[in-house]
């Protein structure tokens, strides 16, 4: 039984330039945690981030529902989680806050993680052992189907989930394997050219196979500049990806991207604002065959349901630490499932927590084992930090979600 609840704003600084993009030249990584004790004393983790300023307003909200779950036995919660996330999601007092997005539905996401935290310390096992070993009804339990019922109906995910069962047992040999990374941290905005050379020459001797850098420079002469340079220091051979965080409008992400194909990208990321799906929709018709990843800062399935509804969405970047939580998540890996899409979280320093579900996603949802981003800046303050080892995540093996913070 959870019998106590705490919240924290834990704000992290960060140095020498690293962590900035197009939009924040200078950002303070943050988590807003929720902790769940129970009458045993085991502490259920869970976070949401942020960059700095506002954290402590999701940290209140979390409060007020964590307040909620005092009393309650977490394995008859997550019995019918469904249920709960529906309605804390519609919460009368938040919801013109919301519905489904900004402070609040982060406050959510730190609850609800805390839960799958605490779910899977309980059962004394990673969170990712948790998940594959769910059946399909007891992942449908799990997922609130509100508003995507048209593409994505319960029985419809149910078949996709036994579907993939009889499968399954091939993809089990990524646990020992590990799960493929990428390393963002080559080319942050705020680094010079010379930086950036030097990493991806580093990342590649470390046996990184794909890397990412920012874009988005007021000049478009540098973006240009520089994505060449990671290209050459790169190889031909090596996956390389580009960041724009949302800084560009429709015509100038339509002239940039354009210059930017000959460095063979392969994909171009949040190139524009997040809630303008057809000018997306516009830009992946013009630029094709390169593709478009997005989700960093879509906050829900619903919206997540147009963007694969319009098929401009090459790849879908879903972040446990954005949307409502892992259930969200899971929600959303089903509905990019049915419509063929990869799913390649959003890290934001949470391969903590993606490490687990991409392991779900592969081995209980049948999604290409891709890559997960990788950055490593927080690394320090987490108890279990991730393990990456040529290249690779090594299968993490503590109980829980690994987001216990020191």
């Amino acid at each position: 039984m959870i019998v106590k609840i705490k919240t924290r704003d834990a704000r992290y600084k960060l140095e020498k330039g690293a962590g900035s993009d197009a939009i924040h030249r200078d950002p303070q990584y943050a988590y807003a945690v929720t902790e769940l004790i129970d009458d045993s004393g085991i502490t259920g983790t869970g976070l949401a981030f942020t960059l700095g300023e506002g954290n402590d307003l999701v940290c209140k909200a979390a409060e007020f529902y964590a307040q909620q779950l005092i009393g309650k036995d977490i394995e008859e919660l997550m019995g019918s989680f469904g249920l709960l996330f529906n309605r804390f999601a519609n919460e009368q007092q938040f919801r013109w806050l919301g519905p489904h997005k900004g402070i609040v539905h982060l406050a959510l996401a730190s609850v609800t993680n805390a839960c799958f935290d605490l779910w899977a310390k309980k059962r004394g096992v990673p969170l990712w052992k948790l998940l594959i070993d769910l059946t399909p009804e007891q992942i449908i339990g799990l997922l609130d189907f509100s508003y995507i019922e048209d593409e994505l109906s319960k029985s419809a995910a149910l078949d996709l989930l036994r579907s993939t069962c009889v499968t399954r047992q091939e993809r089990l040999s990524i646990l020992e394997k590990g799960y493929t990374a990428y390393d963002t941290s080559i080319g942050w905005f705020n680094y010079s050219d010379e930086d950036i050379r030097a990493n991806c020459k580093k990342a590649v001797a470390e046996g990184f196979t794909a890397m990412k850098l920012k874009v988005g420079s007021a000049d478009e002469e540098r973006d240009i500049r520089r994505a060449e340079i990671v290209r050459e220091a790169a190889g031909d051979q090596v996956k390389v990806m580009l960041d724009a965080n949302q800084q560009w409008d429709l015509s100038k992400a339509l002239r940039i991207c354009k210059r930017l194909q000959h460095i063979n990208p392969y994909w171009i990321e949040e190139p524009t604002h997040p809630d303008d799906i057809l000018a997306h929709k516009r830009l992946a018709d013009e630029i094709a065959p390169v593709k478009l990843a997005l989700g960093e800062h879509v906050p829900n399935s619903i919206i997540f349901k147009n963007y694969l509804q319009t098929g401009c969405a090459g790849f879908i970047q879903v972040d446990a630490v954005r949307v409502g939580g892992v259930s969200e998540f899971i929600l959303v890996s089903l509905l990019c499932k049915k419509f063929g899409i990869p799913v390649v979280p959003h890290v934001g320093d949470m391969g903590q927590l993606h490490q687990h579900l991409v392991l779900f996603n592969h081995i209980s949802v049948g999604h290409e084992a891709l890559f997960l981003e990788h950055i490593p800046h927080l690394r320090k303050h987490f108890v279990h930090p991730v393990k990456i080892e040529n290249g690779v995540y090594v299968t993490p093996q503590e109980a829980g979600s690994s987001c216990d913070l020191k």
